[in-house]
């Protein structure tokens, strides 16, 4: 490893885990807007900071000669953290209770910084814009919805022709692993609140109340079966109930009964059957119990669906920098989800996946991303800043190329 590359990787293990040290939840991240401006002062790019949100947007203009269109492509790293008490132990663990990098976004962060760094210094090499987008908010705000609305993906002053983001894995995965697959990588995530009212009444007279707890039970337990009978095998959905809510005493029927769920999916047309079916099947439940039901579903991610070729270029690109051998298609789709989808809904580009557990074990073994002891190497950040680079410049070369040849 050269000098530069060494002085590198140290800048960005020192980044990370000053992050790591003070993590922010949700879109208003203050303290780490303000380092990654501290970090790119004194680089020639564009500083634009978010109007709703604490999010940085940085471009960066290639100086190379080229005729048509300058092309351009985006960037995107996380910044939030996780409200999570973190259990590692490490030197350098979360400074502030019930908060933690417990996802990986602070490697995100410092890669994309190291990528800003590397790509400047081949200013003369690139014809073309390059926009760098450190978003706030992945972990359940929507962060790059609000940067979406506000301009991310025209901030070179035209739409951007590709976007790609990298991701880190605590376990699953051997370290240095590349990873990612071409259509859906990653579900949906949507989510609903159940309702149901009856009237209460003492729990020795059960006949004359309308329990809804009976109801809101037969509900939860016949979802799993609806599923199953009315989805496609090929084409499934996980929904899981996290919460239930009914009653104050065990000799009281209550009023209401409420119970809480998540749903993943991997179309726009599961999504649509599930809520279809759902509210169906709670309807004629509650008719059968005669009581009412309220159902509030929420949609929240898309699926995160990458672009056939552009995962083709990223493997391909990967293949080139790191050997064959740490390079994978992932070989089914993810049942977490991810905000970039509506990034990639927009414009075609890829969501790449990397291996960074930590130790020389099983990674099926590790603590997995969102866990209170999860831990990440940062022997990948200089892996994930040159693959991030590359990209871009290859991309860029690859448009301007097509654009020289355009009659």
């Amino acid at each position: 490893m050269s000098t530069d590359l060494l002085d590198l990787q140290k800048r960005m293990v020192s980044i990370r885990r000053s992050m790591h040290r003070h993590p922010e939840v949700g879109l208003d991240l203050p303290w780490t807007q303000q380092l990654v401006v501290e970090e790119l002062a004194g680089l020639p790019v564009e500083l634009t900071l978010g109007k709703s949100l604490s999010s940085v947007t940085a471009v960066l203009r290639g100086t190379a000669s080229g005729a048509g269109e300058r092309p351009a492509v985006l960037l995107r790293a996380d910044m939030d953290a996780l409200p999570l008490q973190e259990l590692t132990s490490l030197e350098y663990a979360s400074e502030l209770d019930e908060r933690m990098h417990g996802c990986g976004h602070d490697l995100h962060t410092a890669m994309l910084i190291g990528a800003v760094h590397l790509l400047t210094a081949k200013l003369d090499e690139i014809y073309g814009d390059i926009v760098f987008m450190f978003q706030p908010g992945e972990e359940g705000f929507d962060g790059a919805s609000y940067m979406l609305r506000e301009g991310v993906l025209e901030a070179a002053g035209r739409r951007v022709d590709a976007a790609y983001a990298l991701h880190v894995f605590s376990s699953a995965f051997p370290r240095g692993q590349v990873l990612s697959k071409p259509g859906t990588l990653m579900a949906s995530a949507d989510s609903f609140k159940v309702t149901v009212t009856g009237a209460g009444g003492h729990g020795s007279a059960p006949h004359l109340a309308k329990d809804p707890v009976a109801a809101m039970a037969e509900m939860i337990t016949a979802t799993q079966v609806t599923l199953t009978r009315k989805l496609n095998a090929l084409d499934p959905a996980v929904v899981s109930v996290g919460v239930v809510r009914a009653g104050t005493q065990q000799n009281i029927i209550p009023e209401t009964a409420e119970f809480d769920a998540t749903v993943r999916c991997f179309s726009e047309e599961s999504r649509t059957r599930v809520e279809e079916e759902l509210g169906r099947l709670y309807r004629g439940i509650a008719d059968a119990h005669d009581v009412e039901v309220d159902v509030d579903y929420a949609r929240l991610y898309p699926p995160t669906v990458n672009d056939g070729d552009e995962v083709t270029f990223a493997l391909a690109t990967a293949e080139d920098l790191f050997g064959g051998e740490r390079v994978q298609e992932v070989p089914t789709s993810l049942t977490a989800s991810e905000d970039f989808s509506r990034v990639l809904a927009e414009v075609p580009g890829a969501f790449i996946l990397l291996g960074a557990a930590v130790g020389d074990g099983d990674p099926a073994d590790a603590p997995f991303n969102h866990s209170a002891y999860a831990q990440f190497d940062d022997e990948v950040l200089l892996d994930g800043a040159s693959l991030l680079t590359e990209l871009a410049l290859r991309r860029l070369a690859a448009a301007a190329s097509d654009e020289t040849r355009t009659p």
